[in-house]
C-alpha cells in the first residue's frame, strides 16, 4: 500500500514488514474473458514497484488454488518459478468464473527490550513455528504485540456468462466479496464490494486502487477508499484497463495468543467498456 510496505514474503507464513518505498503485489492473468470452448490463461504473480512490470522480485507465498466455475479445484500447470515472477497456466474449459488465488497466514510478534532496541519474531528468512513463541520472547520486554496475519492475492477469469458459485468466501483473513461480479466492470460506471475478516464485515478496511501501467506516468492514478460500518464500498472506475486493488485491515478482535489481528488483500481487475 501506499508509501509503507517491503514485504519478506515466505511459504505459509507472514513476516514483519518494513518501511520502504512502496512495493505491491499482484497476480495478472493474460486474459480475464474467453469465449467459445475456452483455452488457456497464463498468470504472473509478482512484487514490484510499478503496476504491471517485473522489477523487484518472486514471492513465496504457499500454494496457487484455482476454484472452477462448479466450485471444485481445478489443477495449475507449467509453473515457472524466476527471479522476478512466478508464472503458471490454467486450462480455463468449464463456463462461467474461476478464482484463482494465493492465501497465507500464521503470527509474528515485535516488542521493545530493556536497552531500547526493538525485537522481531520471527527472525528475518525463518519460519513461524507457534510453538517457539513463548520462548523467544524475552521475559522483559515492553509493548508486546502479538499479530495474527492473513493475506490473500487474487484474480478472476470467466468463460461466457459470469458466475458466482466460486466467489464464494471462505470466512478466512480478509476477502473480498462481489456485489458487482469482478469480471462485469464498466468504465464510467462504480462497482460494490463487500470486504469481510474472518467471515463478518470488515469496516474501516483502508482501500487503494491504482491503474495499471504507472511507469509510463510521472505519478499513479491512485484513489482511496473506505468500507463503510457494514464492510461495504463502491469503486468508481473511470477508464478501462488493468486495475489493482489493495486493501489493509487491523483490529484487536484477534485469539490468544495474537494481541491483534491483520489482514491485508490484493486484486487484479480488468474494466471494460460499457
Amino acid at each position: 500500500m501506499k508509501k509503507f510496505i517491503q514485504c519478506a514474503l515466505f511459504y505459509a507464513t507472514m513476516i514483519a514488514c518494513t518501511v520502504t518505498q512502496a512495493h505491491n503485489l499482484w497476480l495478472l492473468p493474460s486474459d480475464t474473458s474467453k469465449g467459445g470452448k475456452g483455452g488457456w490463461v497464463t498468470f504472473d504473480l509478482a512484487l514490484s514497484t510499478e503496476l504491471f512490470t517485473f522489477d523487484s522480485g518472486s514471492p513465496k507465498l504457499g500454494p496457487i488454488q484455482i476454484i472452477a466455475p462448479d466450485a471444485t479445484t481445478s489443477e495449475v500447470q507449467n509453473i515457472f518459478e524466476g527471479k522476478l515472477r512466478t508464472s503458471f497456466d490454467v486450462e480455463i474449459n468449464q463456463p462461467g468464473t474461476y478464482k484463482v488465488f494465493v492465501t497465507n497466514n500464521g503470527l509474528t510478534a515485535r516488542w521493545e527490550a530493556v536497552d531500547g532496541k526493538r525485537g522481531f519474531w520471527p527472525a528475518r528468512g525463518a519460519k513461524a513455528d507457534p510453538a517457539e513463541l513463548a520462548t523467544a520472547i524475552p521475559k522483559d520486554a515492553k509493548n508486546l504485540e502479538v499479530t495474527q496475519g492473513s493475506r490473500r492475492v487474487e484474480t478472476f477469469v470467466t468463460l461466457g456468462a459470469p458466475s458466482k458459485a466460486a466467489l464464494k468466501p471462505t470466512n478466512q483473513g480478509l476477502e473480498l466479496v462481489p456485489v458487482t461480479h469482478p469480471n462485469d466492470l464498466a468504465a464510467s460506471e462504480s462497482s460494490e464490494f463487500i470486504f469481510l475478516m474472518d467471515g463478518k464485515p470488515a469496516a474501516g478496511v483502508k482501500i487503494e486502487v491504482i491503474e495499471g501501467g504507472s511507469r509510463y506516468r510521472l505519478s499513479p492514478v491512485e484513489k482511496q477508499y473506505e468500507t463503510d460500518k457494514n464492510g461495504r464500498v463502491k469503486i468508481q472506475w473511470k477508464k478501462t484497463g488493468m486495475f489493482w486493488l489493495g486493501a489493509n485491515y487491523k483490529d484487536n478482535k484477534a485469539t490468544k495468543p495474537a494481541t491483534a489481528r491483520s489482514g491485508t488483500y490484493s486484486g487484479t481487475f480488468e474494466v471494460l467498456a460499457e
